[in-house]
């Protein structure tokens, strides 16, 4: 199982394409290595699988039920808003015209490591979604991961 971590600054090229730090690419599973699966996220950013994870997503997406209208509606938007991206012998990946306006995507990007997932923030959304208060921080932690 992949385990990302850290915030890691990148630059999109001027054909929308994103080179995958090292230090993230390493985490990989060796299925991921050529392909990667792009998600637009529910926030303004996108969120990166390894094969192996989205799999998992993948099932529970594809047993909604398409005899019920909101499950089929749910299905639609999720399916819709994912590509496969094939990555280079560099790392590198395009991203789809639909998915760098999404997030409104400038050249200055940041991917966060989320242990299974990466995420794919423009880098000055990025800040407006962190949470500054230390005292919040503290509460939202005990709350969800106090045992």
């Amino acid at each position: 199982m992949a385990f990302f971590t850290g915030e890691h600054e990148c630059k999109l090229d001027a054909k929308g394409r994103l080179t995958l730090p090292s230090r993230l690419k390493s985490v990989l599973p060796a299925a991921s290595m050529k392909n990667i699966i792009i998600r637009k996220g529910f926030e303004p950013n996108l969120i990166l699988y390894p094969l192996n994870e989205f799999q998992n997503i993948y099932s529970r997406i594809n047993s909604l039920n398409e005899f019920s209208s909101e499950q089929r509606k749910l299905k639609r938007n999720l399916f819709s808003s994912i590509s496969q991206v094939e990555l280079d012998s560099n790392g590198r990946f395009l991203l789809p015209k639909s998915m760098v306006l999404h997030c409104n995507l400038d050249k200055d990007v940041i991917l966060v490591g989320m242990g299974n997932i990466i995420e794919l923030w423009d880098i000055k959304k990025y800040r407006k979604f962190l949470i500054d208060d230390s005292d919040e921080f503290s509460k939202l932690a005990q709350k969800y991961l106090d045992e």
